[in-house]
């Protein structure tokens, strides 16, 4: 099995490449993840607001987004035009929540939360939006409920962004497959495939 753990955000357009990238590495591996949910833009409001509020030089701007096109096409992801964003936090109490709960309904979530936001264009900071999405990926009601009022989960979420902090987590997705090798942002594939390699022999010495 290959340990690995990533700092990622639903509304960070290179975590969806970075998890589709990861999605690929269990063709060649066991791979159990570690999610560490951290809000990147916490200043944002519920009903969003455009992108260029987030002060972002509109060159350097420009070249995200040409890189983020570019990486999309290498993975087939549909990208509806990134002008909007939103907060991220009850989206990530929700994939927190469903995480704890049922493995196979938290995956369900998880991809529908970044196609939702970035191909449908559905603002994913709105609780009713999450509960329809939560259902359709069929999380329980109990557990769509807890994630929103349980303090157990906003505990979590401050844990993440305390750890992000504590490993100079600077950039989503951020992914360690041993204290040795991480990996910072959507890199191409085959640095993803590579890091797995080397952190597959470093666990591996680890455990013997």
């Amino acid at each position: 099995m290959l340990l690995a753990t990533v700092f990622t955000d639903y509304i960070c357009p290179f975590c969806y490449v970075g998890d589709v990238r990861l999605d690929r590495l269990r063709e060649h591996f066991d791979l159990k993840i570690n999610w560490c949910f951290v809000e990147i833009h916490p200043q944002t409001p519920v009903e969003g607001m455009p992108v260029s509020s987030l002060g972002y030089d509109e060159a350097r701007w420009q070249q995200m987004m040409d890189n983020l096109s570019s990486m999309a096409k290498e993975d087939d992801i549909s990208f509806r035009p990134h002008d909007f964003t939103t907060n991220s936090h009850k989206s990530l109490l929700l994939a927190e929540a469903a995480r704890q709960a049922d493995t196979e309904a938290f995956y369900r979530l998880h991809r529908r939360l970044f196609e939702a936001f970035f191909t449908e264009g559905l603002n994913i900071g709105d609780e009713a939006v999450l509960r329809d999405i939560a259902q359709q990926a069929g999380v329980a009601d109990d557990v769509i409920s807890s994630a929103f009022s349980d303090e157990r989960f906003e505990q979590r979420l401050k844990e993440y962004q305390a750890a992000a902090h504590q490993l100079e987590v600077t950039a989503t997705p951020t992914v360690f497959f041993s204290q040795k090798t991480r990996l910072n942002g959507a890199l191409p594939y085959e640095a993803f495939l590579k890091a797995a390699r080397a952190g597959a022999e470093e666990q591996q010495a680890s455990n013997q």
